[in-house]
């Protein structure tokens, strides 16, 4: 069950750091950041980590509905 929006629907910000790796977040998930070497390693990671926080959303949710029922 997918009850977040897609990223496509999110801003991502990427910066090169200053050790020369790439940082992507999501500022309105304060918990999804991700970094890689190249620019592409970094989004493909993003994905991931927002994956994750789908799947861990729609957990929270499934779970908090059948303490209702």
């Amino acid at each position: 069950m997918n009850l977040m929006k897609s990223l496509k629907d999110y801003t991502i910000v990427i910066r090169l750091d200053d050790n020369n790796t790439f940082v992507a977040h999501i500022p309105l998930i304060p918990s999804c950041h991700a970094w890689g070497k190249t620019l592409d390693e970094a989004c493909a990671e993003l994905v991931n980590v927002f994956e994750m926080i789908q799947e861990e959303y729609s957990e929270m949710v499934i779970s908090n509905a059948n303490t209702l029922n």
